[in-house]
């Protein structure tokens, strides 16, 4: 069975070294939505996510298999709303 690393870059959480195996390439994705929608949660909880957080999923061979992006980008509307309450 492959195994697959899980590499969350975000400045807190440690690159899977360990790894997990799992039977293919789509469970890997679903595993990579559920590990990352956990990471999320504990770090919008503790308002921790930064401007950039991602994760890639690599194989035996270090290659990036896939990539998970998330970013956190203000709209016009509250960049405004923030500077007329300031």
């Amino acid at each position: 069975m492959p195994r697959y690393h899980f590499n969350v870059y975000d400045g807190v959480v440690p690159l899977d070294k360990k790894g997990v195996e799992l039977p293919d390439l789509i469970f890997a994705r679903r595993e990579a939505i559920r590990y990352a929608g956990v990471l999320l949660e504990e770090g919008a909880r503790l308002e921790s996510l930064g401007p950039e957080w991602r994760m890639e999923v690599t194989g035996g061979a270090d290659l990036i298999l896939f990539r998970l992006d998330f970013f956190v980008t203000p709209s016009s509307a509250v960049s405004s709303f923030e500077k007329t309450k300031a």
